[in-house]
């Protein structure tokens, strides 16, 4: 099957009250445990590349060269969407898109809303003449993944009204505001703002996306997909349970040198993080 934008599969989550995952890729066991757990778990996906990780992994090409390839290797039969995580420029969603990426996320959201909206409309109108679906960000996300952070005393509230402006104004398919969620471990209990959350839902009338899934109580998760969330993000819950993994296996055989021994154990580790998220989310069995 052929990579797709995740266009359809959000929009078609948020009618039916449910949440695709985006699952980011930090490695070839990652991206194996991602398609394997959705093709299992007979759920659409959404495979995360972030620039780092993308360097990390030799470049955008080889990522979503890997990926196909382990499409096709695996027999993966679901919809599967590879997607720019925190695109920080015009010209890397444009890199990303000619490597073959089918959906891509601008995030503008460290300048002046104008600014904002002209950048993504800017990436909209190329990505959408090519069927790529993309995704906006406005507000701070606090905490620190992969190349992006943000400290507490920068986090700041989405505002609805301008929300909707910057959605209207730019034809993004989906969008990322900032509602009280953090990239990484949660420091405290996580302090959604419900409230605003529901008056976004009805200002902006795309898909909306949860950054930051990891440690976040599922009743919660459960509201926020009440509230018009059709797509969440997790990357730290992946990582912890793989490094986890690993350290279990060479505690236990401390003389282990073959990679296979323990980050094979580690990519099942991460499968099974992946099919219980898909499962809290609601995306399970829906292909």
């Amino acid at each position: 099957m052929p990579l797709v934008s995740m266009k359809e599969m959000l929009n078609e989550a948020k009618a039916n009250q449910y949440a695709v995952g985006q699952f980011n890729l930090n490695n070839m066991e990652f991206i194996q445990a991602v398609l394997q757990a959705a093709e299992e778990e007979r759920s659409p996906v959404i495979c995360g590349v972030s620039e780092g990780a993308a360097r990390y992994m030799s470049g955008f090409k080889p990522v979503v060269d890997m990926v196909k390839t382990f499409m096709e290797a695996h027999n993966i039969t679901v919809p599967v969407a590879v997607h720019l995580d925190h695109g920080s420029s015009f010209e890397k969603c444009m890199e990303a898109l000619r490597a073959g990426f089918t959906s891509v996320m601008i995030d503008g959201s460290n300048n002046p809303l104008e600014d904002n909206i002209a950048l993504t409309r800017q990436v909209v109108d190329a990505a959408h003449a090519v069927g790529v679906s993309v995704e906006a960000e406005l507000g701070r996300v606090g905490g620190q993944e992969d190349d992006v952070a943000v400290e507490e005393a920068e986090e700041t509230y989405a505002v609805p009204s301008e929300c909707s402006k910057l959605v209207k104004e730019t034809g993004v398919d989906c969008f990322a505001p900032a509602l009280g969620s953090v990239h990484g471990p949660y420091k405290a209990e996580p302090n959604l703002g419900f409230d605003r959350m529901k008056e976004m839902d009805s200002a902006v009338g795309v898909p909306l996306v949860l950054h930051g899934g990891t440690g976040i109580p599922a009743e919660d998760v459960q509201k926020a997909i009440g509230f018009g969330h059709a797509k969440i993000n997790v990357n730290t819950e992946s990582q912890i349970s793989s490094a986890a993994s690993v350290r279990k296996a060479l505690e236990e055989k401390p003389d282990l040198y073959d990679p296979r021994k323990y980050m094979g154990p580690a990519r099942d580790a991460v499968k099974d993080t992946v099919k219980a998220k898909m499962r809290e989310f609601g995306s399970s069995n829906r292909v």
